[in-house]
């Protein structure tokens, strides 16, 4: 089973509360572990602060993570809007995609960023901020379960 199939399978049976906002799933088979932290979870959709993926064992070749940035961007067809990396850092070993354009609403602007590391890890968040500029605020999204299985899926594709 893939860890696609298998964060649907427990997303089927897990509500967030206030013990545990955050669900975790492992796929020991294809070296993946997902971890949503959630408001919502209902039958159609999810209400997300985050979603991450990392390896449960270290690549043996990875891409060069500025292949992998624009390989993601062009995958990642499920959020709102479409990413593009922003930079990649080689000294941290880290690359960002941002929102190619955010979403404005009168005088706020919301985008998408993912931060991937060189080891594999991958995490997804939203922000708001003011257009003026400004200190910007994480924000939750909404992602139906079917496209947040297939977020996981693109963020895991070699």
């Amino acid at each position: 089973m893939t860890l696609e199939n298998l964060l649907q399978e427990k997303l089927a049976d897990w509500r967030p509360d206030s013990a545990s906002d955050r669900l975790t799933v492992d796929d020991a088979a294809g070296g993946w572990r997902a971890t949503v932290h959630a408001d919502v979870v209902e039958t159609v959709g999810c209400r997300l602060r985050e979603v991450s993926v990392a390896r449960l064992r270290p690549l043996d070749n990875p891409a060069p993570l500025a292949d992998r940035a624009r390989a993601v961007a062009a995958r990642v067809t499920g959020l709102l809007e479409p990413l593009r990396p922003i930079e990649v850092d080689a000294t941290q070993d880290l690359a960002q995609l941002r929102s190619d354009a955010p979403a404005v609403q009168g005088e706020q602007r919301a985008y998408y960023e993912v931060t991937l590391h060189g080891h594999g890890a991958a995490q997804v968040s939203r922000y708001e901020a003011t257009n003026g500029g400004g200190k910007r605020r994480q924000v939750p999204f909404t992602l139906t379960r079917e496209a947040l299985g297939k977020l996981v899926r693109d963020l895991t594709t070699a």
